[in-house]
């Protein structure tokens, strides 16, 4: 189910970001060859008109083939239609149409998100309110009492007890000091996952936080984020710019680590790792379903941003360069760099997978 799941998500976010290009070249009168889902071998294609639209066999992405991307091919015939009569502006128009056909798509998902109503906290909701909080459990520390004990996010906490007292807990200061004055003394707690009742044994030690026992979990009222449809849009922009921002700031900072030699390709996910995620963020429900999508579709588009070949970025710096030379580039050089490119992210994308199975049979 989750492989489907994933599947899905990745058909939306690989046909709206080739859309993109796709109908903005339409919408400049370039010839459009190819539409493709996945890469080659072709599973069976349909043509209509000029184009012919392909479902290959790799589902890693997607493409369109754009008459005159490659100088070499531009004949005789519809050349004024080619990719390389066009101006720089409408060159470039085309190229960056997939990233913001992306953003767009996760406007729309985080939109969605906040339509279908998504569990949070009253801070990370602001300026708007959860309904319905309750104490809720964060955050679990691995190798803690509360993760030896069974404890997992999400879990509502209802109840802490000992051998002589039991309190109906509803603030987390009021779990803190409970537990805080009961070091090594074995603690009932009582919680609700899923609709059911359940209880964990768990026994507060000292070292975790400073100054008194714990058990090992971050604590705070969740409740349920439901906007109407016009604040569902305000805030699904409001939160695609800020997760925009902090995707691009992660992405500069495995760059820089990487250029030096520090980068940890353990902390980063690749398809196995997403298909968990996706299976994960499903379980838990529409709204996290939604959101997760999203949060995809901003890292695809940042990740074209990158002006290295074979991205949509690379193409646009390569716009640039021959903007400023006056003269396209060699068709063997930019050919070359974007086969070195791709076979690069390639080397990559395997590199990832390995760390993401590699977590799995841990």
């Amino acid at each position: 189910m989750s492989i489907l799941l994933f599947l899905c998500i990745l058909l939306i976010l690989v046909l709206v970001h080739e859309f993109g290009h796709f109908a903005t070249a339409k919408w400049f009168g370039i010839r459009v060859d190819e539409f493709a889902f996945g890469f080659p071998p072709r599973l069976f294609g349909i043509k209509r008109g000029e184009t012919t639209y392909a479902f290959n066999a790799l589902p890693l992405g997607g493409y369109v083939k754009i008459y005159g991307e490659d100088p070499n091919e531009v004949g005789d015939a519809d050349r004024s239609r080619s990719f390389a009569a066009q101006s720089r502006w409408v060159q470039s128009a085309v190229v960056l149409a997939g990233i913001v056909a992306n953003m767009i798509l996760a406007w729309v998902f985080f939109s969605l998100t906040f339509m279908v109503g998504i569990t949070a906290t009253n801070e990370a909701a602001a300026p708007y309110r959860v309904t319905d909080p309750a104490l809720s459990i964060i955050e679990v520390s691995a190798e803690s009492p509360a993760a030896t004990g069974g404890l997992l996010p999400g879990d509502r906490i209802l109840s802490i007890e000992d051998a002589r007292e039991r309190v109906a807990v509803s603030a987390p200061g009021e779990v803190t000091a409970f537990i805080g004055v009961r070091e090594g003394k074995s603690l009932t707690v009582t919680y609700l996952r899923q609709g059911k009742e359940g209880e964990a044994t768990v026994t507060p030690i000292a070292g975790i936080v400073p100054e008194r026992a714990a058990i090992g979990i971050y604590m705070d009222m969740v409740g349920t984020l439901q906007l109407s449809f016009f604040d569902a849009l305000s805030y699904g922009a409001q939160k695609t710019y800020e997760y925009t921002v902090l995707t691009a700031l992660g992405i500069f900072d495995f760059l820089k680590s990487a250029v030096v030699g520090r980068a940890n390709f353990t902390e980063v996910t690749g398809p196995v790792g997403i298909v968990q995620a996706v299976g994960q963020a499903a379980g838990i429900g529409l709204g996290n379903l939604l959101l997760f999508a999203g949060l995809i579709s901003i890292n695809l588009a940042v990740i074209n941003v990158l002006p290295f070949p074979a991205l949509d970025g690379g193409r646009f710096f390569f716009i640039l360069i021959e903007a400023i030379l006056r003269r396209p580039l060699t068709p063997v050089v930019a050919n070359t760099l974007n086969l070195v490119g791709f076979g690069l992210l390639m080397l990559l994308m395997v590199l990832v997978t390995y760390h993401d199975i590699a977590r799995l049979i841990r």
